[in-house]
């Protein structure tokens, strides 16, 4: 009886708990609806008094440098107040952008916004202006903040949770500077490695980029935009920007609808369902259309299939490269004309006046009408209410107390030590004992910039002389673990300096060691400025690495690079390679700690790496694509034979994967179907275990991928402890884009794929 009572008591709680959260999930609807009335009655009275010049303004945004005394000279982020006035008051700019030529301390980014603010108080309406920063991998313009690894190597992680922490402390530290609004995340697809702005990619896999978006727009926005734990995030760049046809930055790109629908949307859409808040056009063209200039993309797609509501901005410069770069518009203002008509809500000028000019007569000629002015308007306010700006527009001073936690340190560690993938570990070189004599060499040893990347402190992030102190070098973190008199180093600051590739210290040097730990990779580089023509890692240090082989010792590489550059010729000597990505500010520490087993790598490849310049294949390539006819009439499957796959890492433990278990043989209709495999550590150590899981269309009517990634999923497993992991499919998850519109799941036969283990189903309607 005690049983049954308890069992209904249970029962009933539960339907009270149920009831409980719907009620309070429609309370919060409800509340958030009103909100959005309000505000939306707020925007309509504003916009029922503004002028047209007022309403052009708001959609005009400038760069700081139009504002500071001296312009790209200043280096001490002062204000020139004529110029201010010009830009604040007589043009009644919406926004303002940037920091130019160093970070600016909290302080300082207070006293610039403060000063904005003030002038905006001169303006017909008083609407202050919204400033707008690139911080996409901490605040990484403003001093001493807290830089986390790039996308590229968050998505090593594979660890969702590090992305949402990474977003939330930057939107901390962001707010804390002032500013609301930030320009990130980046969700174009990294399967372009030659492509400079690869490292602020997730990835080559449509799912992993969604995944993350998801976690890095909540981390910048779940608080709500009017909490000064928040910043309104930024999808970019929409669509296609990431996928040129000659891997040069902004140069076209030509995408077939069923690859834009498959590989470049579902991310978007997600960021969107997440709530992003603004959204930055590609500056580049998809099939010879620019997509500012595109209207099916920004508008039929964008808004009325997607069903994004917020603000579209343009990317730098790029209504007036309609002109003078795609050479669409026969004039300037031809340009303005086509791109707000195309959707353009928010011109990143940056320099000049000139949109705001030439705008302002397309209208008065009725070559734009007023209800498209209005509704890019209404957009730009609507955000500037949500952010609190009219509530409050300046920096908030309780702000300030979540600027540079000690914990901000812990979390940006713990992320370059998730991050970090092992890609060799010949008979267990790694992790290193200590007591060992260690020879530290290679451009990257001493170099702050080759482990931060682009967007650090400056735009290119390659000044050594504006990062913290605190912030250690590869070397400085080995001197640490070590002891000062185990380490030499051939090494000097600044990655370019000739003497980092000088060969004969380096052998010198190797006499007295034990082992060389040799740093390699790339220095900093954003955009344009990292263009290169070769995927093949630099002369000098293919030189430099096989100076260090010739002396006999052990060598360690440790790459810390954007994208993967090919090291083919150097490899098969090496008795250990770290991945370290563009790790940011505790980088130096993670590699430390996994160098000498402080922690154990878990760091899983987001992207294939490439093994040949000219054998550029992704994971998931068509069965064609392996197929090759070396001799006449002899068909091998050898053609995606990369150096490392994706996904591959490796641990300094061990682990083992039972057969694949299903719910069902047969997945039916809207049903779900389970996926279980239990893995244990069957080595020594603890260590996290990264799980991806990949589906296979055996046959389709249009071809299928020989795999696809549909789940991924990470776990801690203590020495001896076994797990058993579950994942959901549903027919969504085996959904492709059959002709450039729509998403079906054909019935017939799939395999389920976990490393070396396969599973069977069949799907049916």
């Amino acid at each position: 009886m005690k049983s049954i009572f308890t069992k209904m008591l249970s029962l009933t709680l539960t339907i009270v708990m149920v009831f409980s959260v719907q009620n309070l999930c429609l309370a919060q609807e409800s509340e958030e609806a009103t909100k959005s009335a309000i505000i939306k009655e707020k925007v309509q009275a504003l916009l029922d008094k503004m002028s047209i010049e007022e309403k052009v303004g708001q959609m005009t945004q400038v760069n700081l440098n139009v504002i500071l005394d001296g312009g790209y000279n200043n280096t001490d982020g002062s204000i020139d107040t004529v110029l201010l006035k010009e830009a604040v008051v007589d043009y009644k700019v919406g926004s303002i952008l940037n920091a130019i030529n160093n970070p600016y301390s909290v302080d300082k980014w207070h006293e610039i916004i403060t000063k904005i603010l003030d002038q905006s108080k001169n303006t017909p309406n008083q609407i202050p202006v919204l400033y707008g920063i690139d911080a996409i991998h901490g605040a990484n313009y403003t001093s001493e903040s807290t830089l986390f690894p790039h996308n590229i190597g968050i998505a090593a992680t594979r660890n969702p949770s590090i992305a949402k922490e990474g977003a939330k402390i930057t939107a901390l530290e962001v707010r804390a500077s002032g500013i609301r609004w930030n320009f990130d995340p980046v969700l174009d697809i990294g399967r372009q490695p030659l492509w400079p702005r690869f490292p602020e990619t997730y990835g080559e896999d449509p799912y992993m980029i969604k995944t993350m978006a998801v976690a890095t727009v909540e981390g910048y926005e779940e608080d709500g935009l009017n909490s000064t734990t928040s910043v309104a995030s930024t999808m970019k760049h929409y669509v296609g920007y990431s996928h040129p046809r000659t891997g040069k930055d902004r140069t076209p790109a030509y995408i077939p609808d069923i690859e834009l629908r498959e590989y470049h949307l579902p991310q978007f859409q997600a960021a969107i369902d997440a709530g992003a808040s603004t959204i930055m056009i590609n500056s580049g063209s998809v099939n010879n259309i620019p997509v500012h200039a595109n209207r099916h993309l920004l508008v039929d797609i964008l808004r009325t299939e997607m069903g994004f509501e917020g603000l579209a901005v343009s990317d730098w410069e790029d209504i007036i490269r309609l002109h003078t770069k795609h050479r669409v518009a026969e004039t300037p203002k031809e340009a303005v004309r086509i791109a707000v008509m195309a959707g353009i809500d928010m011109s990143m000028v940056p320099h000049d006046y000139s949109f705001f000019e030439l705008l302002v007569e397309l209208v008065k000629e009725g070559a734009v009408p007023m209800s498209r002015i209005d509704e890019a308007v209404g957009r730009i306010l609507t955000l500037k209410f949500r952010t609190g700006l009219f509530d409050n527009p300046y920096p908030e001073t309780e702000a300030i107390a979540n600027f540079g936690k000690p914990e901000f340190k812990e979390a940006a560690l713990k992320a370059a030590r998730e991050s970090i993938t092992l890609l060799k570990n010949t008979d267990n070189i790694l992790p290193l004992a200590r007591g060992k004599k260690i020879l530290v060499a290679g451009p990257g040893a001493k170099s702050v910039t080759s482990l931060n990347g682009a967007w650090s402190y400056t735009w290119q992030g390659d000044n050594e002389d504006l990062y913290p102190s605190s912030y250690k070098t590869i070397y400085q973190a080995i001197v640490e673990k070590a002891g000062k008199d185990n380490v030499v180093s051939t090494s000097y600051t600044n990655f370019e300096r000739k003497e980092n590739y000088q060969v004969d210290p380096l052998i010198e040097a190797a006499k007295k060691v034990d082992y060389i730990i040799l740093c390699l990779g790339e220095n900093a580089y954003a955009e344009s400025p990292g263009v290169i023509d070769d995927l093949t890692l630099d002369a000098r240090q293919l030189k430099l690495a096989k100076a260090a082989y010739s002396t006999g010792k052990p060598v360690i590489i440790i790459l810390t690079e954007g994208r993967p550059r090919i090291i083919s010729d150097i490899e098969q000597d090496a008795k250990g390679i770290l991945q370290a990505y563009w790790p940011g500010s505790q980088g130096g520490p993670a590699i430390a700690d996994v160098i000498y087993g402080d922690y154990n790598p878990s760091g899983k490849l987001p992207y294939t790496y490439p093994k040949y310049t000219g054998s550029i294949v992704m994971y998931d390539y068509k069965y064609s694509e392996l197929l090759q006819e070396l001799a006449p009439g002899s068909l091998t499957e050898t053609g995606y034979q990369p150096q490392w796959p994706f996904g591959f890492g490796l641990s300094y433990t061990t682990f083992e994967y039972s057969d694949i278990t299903l719910s069902s043989e047969e997945l039916k209709g809207n049903d779900s179907i389970e996926v279980s495999i239990t893995v244990k550590n069957t080595g020594d150590k603890d260590g996290d275990i990264a799980i991806d899981l990949f589906t296979r269309d055996l046959f389709a009517s249009i071809v299928p991928s020989m795999r696809r990634l549909r789940a991924f999923t990470k776990v801690l497993l203590k020495k001896g402890e076994s797990k058993t992991i579950t994942f959901q499919l549903t027919k969504e998850d085996l959904a492709f884009a059959k002709d450039g519109t729509t998403f079906i799941t054909e019935e017939g036969d799939f395999e389920v794929m976990i490393e070396d283990k396969v599973a069977k189903f069949r799907y049916v309607e």
